[in-house]
């Protein structure tokens, strides 16, 4: 939505960019003249995901109910809109309240449709639960009364045109142009500050990077499994006293600080319900050869982490089988290799095997990359395939293809 933002500006427009508070915006918007940010809190019901079902859904109740008056506040205080985008999911109260506020105030209402939310909420409670058929009809409802659809992938537009009878414009993600490889310096200023927050000495070694938003659609369990595995081979093939891949011993400046140098580093960058438990569960494994960290950085540094990477790790496991996860063109831009879970057959629409990465089912296939990126895999190795390929065909960027699709919904 971000992106709609700045590019809705770039073509000449006032925006006024409503969401929740939390993370700074990117830079493209936080500089933006043309865009007004209003940021809702949403702190109340932030426990709401540590109990059981009833808990859960309760608690989501009363949490939409005070989004949907904080939501129809700003939207009848702003200046009257052309035009009300508003993202699914999630799809209570946000496109209740988008359609009311957009007719009162002679205003078209457009759905930008990434996920289903009732597929969402029934990995939580289960298809069958009473929430979970009422949040289908309601996206059914507000599908049916909106001026126009957008949608992250085509699986998903046909989905919606069967099952809505809508008729949405596909846009894919794609990659804004700061995603791309980073300079030396700034990845090396980069890295001294993670290595110093993280206690990793100065020599860098491999780094995987998995952008997460700490969500159940991600499997943390098959994460850990592989992890474990690839820990036990990479000792196993550790050189005696070595504790570089290459068998070099730290550094003077890493022996006095008393720091080993893993063969692989693993960064799990983001904010969510789920990492306070990650942390927990990696923390008693104690891993050596591998350094597992979580981290949040700035929307400044976030791209030089991803174009640092030299593997990025996608667990998305879709609830609906039909979105694309955004990190996937942010690691295209960056001409990163990415491994992503093989979850439905959307992932065809934006990645093939052997270019764009490869794709894993089991915590085996997943711990064999590991071993690989630690290893610096001779340049026949899949994944060295693909990062030649990524190198030879740059990215189709974000602006072309807003411009190209989204542009004549939305200023229509």
């Amino acid at each position: 939505m971000q992106y709609h933002a700045a590019s809705l500006a770039a073509a000449g427009c006032d925006v006024d960019l409503i969401g929740l508070e939390g993370a700074p915006p990117v830079p493209a918007v936080a500089g933006n003249p043309r865009v007004r940010i209003h940021r809702l809190p949403d702190s109340a019901f932030a426990g709401r995901t540590k109990g059981g079902v009833r808990r859960y859904v309760w608690g989501s109740a009363f949490r939409a109910l005070g989004q949907a008056v904080r939501l129809f506040g700003v939207l009848t205080r702003i200046p009257k809109p052309d035009l009300i985008l508003v993202q699914n999911p999630p799809a209570v109260p946000a496109l209740s309240i988008a359609w009311l506020s957009a007719r009162l105030r002679g205003s078209r209402f457009v759905i930008d449709w990434h996920n289903l939310s009732h597929t969402i909420a029934a990995v939580k409670v289960g298809e069958q639960h009473r929430a979970v058929k009422a949040v289908s009809r309601s996206e059914r409802r507000w599908a049916k009364r909106a001026d126009g659809h957008l949608a992250v992938s085509r699986d998903l537009a046909d989905w919606l045109a069967r099952s809505y009878r809508v008729s949405p414009t596909v846009v894919y993600d794609r990659p804004a142009a700061e995603f791309a490889r980073p300079s030396s310096a700034s990845a090396s200023a980069l890295w001294d500050q993670l290595a110093a927050e993280h206690h990793l000495g100065a020599a860098r070694p491999p780094i995987v990077v998995c952008p997460t938003s700490w969500t159940p659609d991600e499997d943390f369990d098959l994460l850990l499994e592989a992890l474990e595995r690839a820990e036990r081979q990479l000792l196993k093939t550790q050189p005696a006293g070595a504790q570089t891949p290459g068998g070099d011993k730290p550094s003077g400046g890493d022996k006095l600080l008393g720091l080993s140098i893993p063969d692989l580093v693993v960064f799990l960058t983001g904010r969510g319900p789920l990492r306070e438990t990650f942390e927990q569960r990696a923390a008693r494994r104690n891993f050596k050869a591998i350094a597992v960290r979580t981290a949040w950085l700035e929307p400044a540094d976030y791209p030089t982490l991803i174009g640092m990477a030299d593997l990025g790790l996608c667990l998305h496991q879709s609830s609906s089988g039909l979105d694309l996860p955004m990190k996937l063109a942010e690691l295209r831009g960056a001409g990163v290799p990415v491994a992503t879970y093989d979850y439905a057959p959307v992932l065809g629409e934006v990645m093939t095997t052997g270019r764009e990465g490869v794709t894993f089912r089991d915590p085996g296939e997943l711990a064999n990359l590991f071993i690989g990126v630690a290893a610096r895999s001779t340049a026949e190795s899949p994944l060295s395939k693909a990062r030649a390929w990524l190198a030879q065909n740059p990215p189709e960027r974000w602006d072309q293809q807003w411009n190209a699709t989204a542009r004549n919904v939305l200023l229509a």
